[in-house]
């Protein structure tokens, strides 16, 4: 990336790029924060709420339930592609042809020596590896023969290397005797270097000495000896598993064969001693694990470790995938290992999801609580009403005679008077007067203006308007567990989000109050709300919530009171005088004999009353009907999904002049058949 360099002219110097996709569409909160709310509001924590997003991604990147599983797929694909027979079946077809090779020469040789070579030759044990045991101390008359007898040994030699060490097969093919000695020469050296550095007493300059004279070895170029001990350790272990996954045969095959690499057993002595040396040093790598390979393609031993470390690295992967363990990040997720096996576009798409939850944590939108649990702050309770009221907004606007809810709260008709500015204010600012102030100051300063205007907070006048009502609002829900049961859950909280935001933010004169109605109905702030849990709480206690909506309405007399409630079922408990809760069903005749009490109470204060109907109850319907003429009121039957317009349009109308404000609203759902009484 260019940044500008200080001095004459225009310099640009580069830094490094930092990957991913320079073309992405940058992170949006917005989408993340609707899907997060919508899964609190069905009684996510907003920790597994962010985890549910994560797994299933967003519109455009792919989740982590969808890398995790073209994780496995390809783990299981490398099982049934591969088999571990690779080197026995290179060893059986050299000892063929060195046999065959034999063969022929000695039929061409014709003294006794030679017809004693027959016979041995041709009673050599059927397994390759007894069979290249029992050659080793053969005087091969064939030199075609030898040379593929000295195959095999020089192949055993640098696939027991590439076990260990990545790219030695390659590294010593067409190797010296000198190539050889080096070798030998290293692996002394490291083991050297591994017992010191088990006792402890090993040191810096001894690892140094190491590197320079060996280094070419590890092209990974560790720099220390732990980085060391971690590569040698992760290659040592997956051997070991590709032994362990070979059957007994094949096991004790390859053990015999190993003997003859390079034609001596010190190579495996060396081997050895390392491995133990790795074992004790690294003991929580997986040294007891195996796999089943069920393909055809077979490995040679260096090949198969590293499909071995290959499948080892998704294993890894898909655990830092699943994001199960306590404290997860997306930092967790090896980026590089990613793109190696699946590919730059899922790195891509792991770094957009990491700088999402990153920008989640950073942004705000959640807060840790006193008992360290994660919840939405109200930076996110107000992102996500926003956006709650414009799905109001859009439901509106679709139908004819509506207000349009993102002018809706503005301040009345202005009067021509302006006043100055005061927190709180939303009344649109007088802009000459602003102006005029502000140069008014700085003219009395003694600057001049015309280089240069600073507005200040006090030149600030806004234009003023006419008083309008003010309403105190009652959102009464019903939060017994039919709703949860029914799928009314999720939308009857995004209505009261959706209702609290606009009262919040366009009628802030308004007193909002939300009220739950179960088994008994309490007041409850929108976080709150927001995150209730549904419970199995037997009762519909629509007495008590229109005995706390009255009193929030005698607490503003000078308001003008509007009561919406939103229910599933008929009242089946009600308050006694002692305050215990009565409950039955069918509905007692007391309970609503006291819910008719309230409601007639809420009459008397002047209540615009709109009840919205959930289901498609007959008893439910009844007694709606009649609770709402007894109080002048209407009743709405909305879908779910337009639950939150009903209840926004209604509180629109209630609170701007009663019954000839619903007049509009009838047009608004009349389409659809939302208006039953």
């Amino acid at each position: 990336m260019a940044e500008p360099t200080p001095g004459r002219g225009r310099r640009s110097r580069f830094t490094k790029y930092g990957g991913g996709d320079p073309l992405a569409p940058p992170v949006d909160l917005r989408e993340a924060l609707d899907a997060i709310g919508e899964d609190v509001m069905a009684g996510y924590s907003p920790e597994r709420a962010m985890r549910e997003l994560l797994r299933q991604g967003t519109r455009d990147r792919t989740g982590l339930d969808e890398l995790a599983r073209r994780v496995a797929e390809k783990r299981r694909e490398m099982l049934q592609r591969h088999g571990l027979d690779g080197t026995m079946e290179e060893v059986r077809r050299l000892l063929d042809e060195a046999v065959l090779a034999e063969r022929k020469q000695l039929a061409r040789d014709l003294d006794d020596d030679a017809r004693f070579a027959e016979m041995r030759i041709g009673s050599l044990p059927p397994t390759p590896a007894a069979a290249v045991t029992e050659l080793s101390d053969y005087d091969w008359r064939s030199s075609e023969g030898r040379q593929k007898y000295e195959e095999i040994k020089d192949l055993l030699g640098r696939e027991l290397l590439d076990q260990r060490f990545a790219g030695m097969k390659q590294a010593l093919e067409n190797a010296t005797d000198e190539d050889r000695a080096a070798v030998e020469a290293m692996m002394r050296d490291l083991g050297d270097l591994l017992e010191a550095h088990a006792r402890g007493d090993d040191t810096d300059e001894q690892f140094r000495d190491f590197m320079a004279k060996h280094g070419d070895y590890f092209p990974e170029d560790p720099q220390s000896v732990e980085e060391l001990v971690d590569s040698l350790a992760q290659r040592a272990a997956a051997a070991q598993r590709m032994m362990n996954s070979m059957s007994a045969e094949q096991r004790a095959e390859l053990m015999e064969l190993s003997q003859q690499a390079f034609g001596s057993p010190a190579l495996m002595d060396q081997l050895s001693r390392i491995d133990g040396l790795l074992q004790g040093l690294r003991p929580g790598e997986d040294w007891g694990g195996s796999e089943r390979f069920e393909g055809d393609q077979g490995m040679g031993l260096g090949d198969g470790t590293g499909v071995l470390q290959d499948i080892a690295d998704l294993d890894a992967l898909a655990e830092q995938l699943a994001q199960s363990h306590p404290g997860a990040r997306m930092d967790d997720v090896d980026l590089d290992s990613l793109s190696r096996h699946l590919g730059d576009d899922a790195a891509v798409d792991a770094r957009a999801l990491a700088d999402l939850e990153k920008a989640l944590r950073d942004s705000g939108m959640l807060t840790r609580s006193a008992d360290g649990s994660l919840r939405l702050s109200p930076k996110a309770m107000r992102e996500l009403g926003k956006s709650l009221l414009r799905d109001v907004a859009g439901r509106l606007s679709t139908r004819g005679g509506q207000r349009d809810v993102r002018q809706a709260g503005a301040a009345g008709e202005q009067s021509g008077a302006t006043r100055p500015w005061e927190f709180g204010d939303t009344e649109p600012w007088d802009t000459t007067r602003t102006m005029t102030n502000a140069i008014t100051r700085e003219v009395a300063a003694g600057r001049d203006p015309r280089h240069g205007l600073r507005l200040e907070i006090g030149d600030v006048e806004v234009t003023e308007t006419e008083a309008r009502t003010q309403a105190a609002v009652a959102l009464l829900v019903d939060t017994s567990f039919s709703m949860a049961m029914d799928g009314r859950w999720v939308p009857m909280k995004r209505t009261a989000l959706a209702l609290h935001q606009l009262i919040s933010s366009r009628f802030r004169g308004d007193h909002l109050q939300l009220v739950s109605f179960a088994r008994y109905a309490r007041t409850m702030d929108i976080e709150t709300l927001t995150a209730l849990d549904a419970e199995w709480d037997k009762g519909t206690n629509l007495h008590h919530a229109l005995l706390l909506a009255n009193r929030h309405f005698r607490r503003h007399p000078n308001a003008q009171p509007v009561l919406l409630v939103v229910t599933d079922g008929e009242p089946t408990s009600h308050l006694e005088r002692g305050g215990e809760v009565f409950f039955d069903y069918p509905p007692h005749p007391k309970t609503l004999a006291l819910a008719v009490q309230e409601l007639d109470a809420a009459a008397r204060l002047g209540a615009q009353t709109t009840f919205f109907r959930l289901g498609e109850d007959p008893g439910l319907a009844r007694f709606v009907d009649s609770m709402a003429r007894r109080a002048d009121g209407r009743v709405v039957a909305p879908e779910l999904g337009d639950l939150g317009a009903a209840v926004v349009g209604s509180y629109l109308g209630g609170r701007t002049g009663g019954q000839a404000a619903f007049g509009s609203y009838r047009d608004l759902f009349g389409d659809r058949g939302f208006w039953a009484g």
